[in-house]
């Protein structure tokens, strides 16, 4: 039987969630199964990338909501495995598209076999995802796979606009929202829904848990934004100002411009074009000086807010409920 130890909800957490790791150790034997399934070709690659490890921060939101609905953890776990696969094959597909040569201080699967064997593994994982979730297909496990079925469709829209968005000289904030609704917000809305479906939780609760994911992944996304302009290169394993120098069209950039004036213009000019050192820190001051720094801080704390509003809004059992509070107050409080 699980237990939880109800975390302080006053304040940022610094440390993971114990949910992560537990997540981690409860799927490790289902995803080895499932990896052990590939083709021969596949799993050297797809081995490589797993290796770097990961937070499953998407496996623990499936299966802390599956026991929020009063439900042992364990009846998520086939929910958490598929939606791993899913979250890495886009990542293995993310890295050949951004041109990334390391993730989790490793080598990236497309530098180390090529692009054309990390292009089918990332297909193969994706299509093994609902293998996993259909391999026995009860009326839930039916209604899961739907649901991340959609949830890929939505994902794959999101990356779609994020590469459309960098020939674009300007996005506006709407548009970069929908954007990262798709690309991220769908998949964790995704996870916390697979939970409360596999394990036949009310439609009012899947609602309410679905709700919770969304605007977490909105806010997480925006917290992302932030690093990929102002992180720490030796947290985020990404150059200063990487976003900018890739020339992405992310929150703060798309506020930035919707500020309008001189420095919206240059900033504007510069992403347009091949950026030296020097041009990354100008726009980056450029963007902060607009106040599109603090308004990106302010809207994931919004959406902070929203999603823990959604938890508040139904019944659930209360160690997990605290759990999914920790969870996203952790994703949301990384370097800043």
């Amino acid at each position: 039987m699980t237990t939880y130890a109800v975390p302080s909800t006053g304040g940022p957490l610094t440390l993971p969630p114990a949910a992560l790791a537990r997540a981690a150790e409860l799927i490790a034997p289902a995803l080895d199964a499932a990896v052990a399934r590939l083709d021969p070709t596949l799993r050297g690659p797809v081995q490589h990338h797993l290796d770097g490890g990961g937070k499953r921060v998407r496996a623990a939101l499936v299966l802390v909501s599956a026991a929020a609905t009063g439900t042992p953890e364990e009846v998520g776990v086939p929910g958490a495995v598929a939606v791993e696969l899913v979250h890495n094959y886009s990542l293995l597909h993310d890295d050949i598209i951004d041109g990334d040569h390391e993730r989790r201080h490793r080598t990236t699967v497309w530098v180390e076999y090529g692009v054309g064997p990390a292009i089918v593994a990332g297909d193969a994982l994706a299509g093994l995802a609902l293998q996993v979730l259909l391999e026995e297909p009860t009326s839930e496990r039916v209604r899961a796979a739907a649901r991340l079925a959609d949830a890929n469709q939505a994902m794959i829209a999101g990356q779609a606009s994020d590469m459309a968005f960098e020939r674009r000289s300007t996005v506006t904030v709407a548009e970069c929202l929908a954007m990262e609704e798709g690309k991220t917000g769908a998949l964790v809305a995704c996870a916390t829904a697979l939970g409360a479906l596999l394990a036949g939780a009310p439609a009012a609760t899947v609602g309410a848990l679905e709700a919770y994911g969304a605007h977490l992944g909105i806010a997480f996304q925006a917290v992302d934004d932030l690093l990929g302009i102002w992180g720490e290169p030796a947290l985020t394993g990404k150059p200063v100002g990487s976003d900018l120098l890739a020339g992405k069209k992310t929150l703060p950039v798309a506020m930035a411009m919707a500020a309008g004036g001189g420095g919206a213009e240059e900033l504007q000019a510069l992403l347009a074009g091949e950026m030296a050192e020097a041009d990354v820190a100008r726009a980056t001051r450029l963007v902060e000086q607009c106040g599109a720094r603090d308004e990106v801080v302010a809207l994931a704390d919004r959406h902070l807010a929203q999603a823990l509003d959604a938890l508040a809004s139904v019944e659930l059992a209360e160690g997990p409920r605290a759990e999914l509070v920790a969870i996203a107050r952790y994703v949301t409080a990384r370097d800043r």
